[in-house]
């Protein structure tokens, strides 16, 4: 029976053996695409060609072939480090692009950083649709795309054989063993064995490493949607807002540098414009009329409408088809609707329907329902005003070129790594700010050259009660 004590152990080592394989894999483009999409797409641009807030990252590679490997690998991790330590190539970037900072990523292994690269070099090669796909490290031999997948039933097959090789050496051992001592052996069932203790323990024990594993991984994600980009119940362009008009963020985000949130403009901050601007630029009245529709803004007379919250929706239908019929017939130069009118009137009435009404609010006035975009867990704290008025955060560095979007999408990923290095490599502006005037000890430190910078990390930044209290 020792022996099918000792094959028992070998099998579960297999087992665990395989299983660490499959989750912890060599470098990929799929786990690359995924390590660019947290740590580097709120600064880099995916096409991998185009500078944005950072340089475009494609012949990474070939900029640093002049150096070891590792240099290149300890640049990623740690980009202010290199810079420190007076290396060439760190110091020639700095200059380059000063003085904006790289975000730490000291988490990142080997693996994961010969992922992004592999990732980084298919889009540079072969754009965004992806090219062919490599689970060996850089500068290996590329395969088909979709090996990631079609590996792992490899093992497993190989796993399934290699187990049922096993169960025939321990009978035939058992059976030897059972002759020596005068017994006649009965091999189990192959339902026997998958029920019996052990094989229920192994099955066991695969299923909560799997689940934890997966649990885990899935947990970090929560909330975190980097790149969502909903369609909203009204098409706000903020590249023509923020970017053509140049409209300050704080104008309709008002609550940014007060409060705790940044808040959604309500419609009468929409209405100080566009109670002069009635088409738009790409939408003509479609989505302006919405902005009417939910404020009670009766377009024709440009007065506001007494009694509106009580109108029902076929009253306040009349109202718009009206604004929307005398707009095309007017910009047409024509007397009355013609079918390109007729569709057009209606679609845009649907439109507004559709966009302020659902099955929870049967009616057209009141407030917009919108998408909310970035939304942070109900344990973190995070204060806008804190960011804005003190610390002088710019909008962008959290939210991405917002003036370049015409669909507003998260831009950063939102983790917890992600603050935590920001809050280690921003510099506190002391200078002209009444409110770090008590860090008298700081002062000092600037003052005679003892310190040259101080950092959020340096007054607490990374103190857990800070974001969650």
């Amino acid at each position: 029976m020792i022996y099918k004590s000792l094959c028992t152990k070998y099998l579960l080592t297999v087992f665990v053996s395989i299983l660490s394989f499959s989750l912890f894999a060599q470098p990929s483009i799929d786990e690359g695409k995924n390590l660019f999409k947290i740590n580097c797409a709120q600064c880099h641009a995916k096409d991998m060609k185009s500078a944005l807030t950072g340089p475009a990252l494609g012949g990474s590679e070939e900029r640093w072939a002049d150096y070891p490997q590792e240099d290149l690998y300890s640049w990623i991790r740690n980009s202010q480090k290199m810079i420190s330590s007076g290396h060439p190539r760190a110091t020639e970037l700095w200059n380059e692009y000063k003085p904006t900072v790289m975000n730490a990523f000291p988490s990142l292994t080997d693996d994961n950083i010969a992922s992004l690269l592999l990732y980084i070099n298919d889009v540079n090669v072969n754009g965004l649709g992806g090219g062919l796909v490599s689970t060996t490290a850089v500068g290996g031999e590329t395969e088909e795309k979709g090996i990631g997948n079609w590996i792992y039933w490899v093992l497993f097959g190989i796993l399934a054989l290699f187990a049922l090789l096993l169960k025939k050496i321990i009978n035939n051992l058992n059976k030897i063993s059972a002759a020596k001592d005068g017994d006649v052996f009965i091999p189990k069932t192959f339902l026997e064995t998958l029920t019996s203790k052990r094989s229920i323990s192994i099955l066991t024990f695969l299923i909560v490493v799997i689940g934890g594993y997966f649990t885990v991984s899935h947990a970090l994600n929560l909330g975190r949607q980097q790149g969502y980009a909903p369609t909203q119940p009204i098409k706000f362009s903020h590249e023509t807002h923020a970017g053509l008009h140049k409209i300050d963020c704080e104008y309709c985000h008002d609550g940014a540098r007060r409060s705790k949130h940044a808040v959604i403009p309500a419609m009468n901050t929409c209405m100080n414009c566009h109670s002069a601007i009635k088409n738009g630029s790409e939408y003509g009245t479609a989505e302006i009329s919405k902005i009417y529709a939910a404020s009670g803004y009766n377009p024709n007379t440009n007065k506001y409408i007494e009694g509106y919250d009580d109108m029902t929706n076929e009253e306040i239908e009349k109202i718009f088809k009206l604004w929307i019929t005398n707009e095309y017939t007017t910009e047409k130069g024509i007397g009355e609707l013609d079918r390109e009118g007729e569709r057009l009137v209606k679609n845009q009435w649907d439109g507004i329907v559709s966009s302020l009404t659902n099955k929870q609010k049967t009616k057209i006035q009141g407030a917009v329902e919108w998408t909310r975009i970035h939304n942070l867990p109900d344990h973190v704290y995070f204060n806008h005003s804190q960011h804005v008025s003190v610390g002088q955060v710019e909008c962008q560095d959290c939210h991405g070129k917002v003036e370049s979007m015409e669909v507003l999408e998260q831009s950063a990923p939102l983790s917890m790594g992600w603050c935590i290095n920001c809050h280690r490599e921003t510099e506190v502006k002391f200078v002209g700010n009444e409110y770090y005037q008590s860090y008298a000890k700081y002062h000092e430190e600037l003052a005679n050259g003892t310190r040259e910078k101080v950092t959020v990390a340096d007054i607490g930044g990374l103190e857990c009660q800070k974001c969650h209290y």
